[in-house]
């Protein structure tokens, strides 16, 4: 089995995926391309879990599993330095698998919660905070029509959060799946050699 290829294409599709998540978490903040005060948008946007969990932390192992994986089947693990490479990979699929996993709970807490919005008195709240999952605003698309401002707010933020959810699982899957590829390769890969 060929560590270096398989780091190099975990890295390569992690690039987009934390592209995405960067995108999605800015266009929380700006529910139908409207400007909102600060005070006007939902608190876990806040969080940066798109931003920070799925992006940054994940942009970091992605580039490490990039060049673990340049080097050709294995070439990377030959000597110390590519011992400490494989090991600093690892280390790092683990810190991305924490920002994808980041991503997915602040994810999953926007889901539920709903988002803050006008319900037609001027005044912003969180109008589905306190819904028992049974009644929950997902699964009752009638209760929508209780924020008036930002306009289509419920749909945005179902749609967004819901990328961010899916990036957030499948990046912690792929971070995942790079540690133990990356462990096996540290503990019983060492350098393959070319016979004559």
């Amino acid at each position: 089995m060929c560590t270096g290829k398989c780091s190099r294409c975990i890295g390569i599709t992690l690039f987009p995926l934390a592209a995405c998540a960067i995108v999605s978490n800015i266009l929380l903040y700006f529910p139908n391309g409207q400007v909102l005060q600060l005070s006007e948008i939902t608190d876990l946007v806040w969080f940066f879990h798109g931003i920070l969990g799925a992006g940054i932390l994940v942009i970091l192992p992605a580039f490490m599993m990039l060049g673990a994986g340049g080097a050709g089947c294995c070439a990377n693990r030959c000597g110390v330095s590519g011992y400490l490479r494989m090991l600093l990979s690892v280390v790092l699929a683990v810190l991305g698998f924490a920002g994808g996993a980041y991503c997915a709970v602040i994810s999953s807490l926007g889901l539920i919660g709903g988002p803050l919005c006008d319900t037609g008195d001027g005044e912003y709240l969180y109008p589905f905070r306190n819904d028992t999952l049974e009644d929950n605003y997902l699964f009752n698309q009638t209760t929508w029509s209780i924020c008036k401002e930002p306009e289509n707010i419920i749909l945005w933020n179902i749609v967004l959060f819901s990328i961010l959810l899916a990036i957030g699982v499948i990046e912690a899957i792929l971070c995942f799946i790079q540690v133990i590829s990356g462990l096996t390769g540290f503990i019983c890969g060492i350098c393959m050699r070319k016979r004559k």
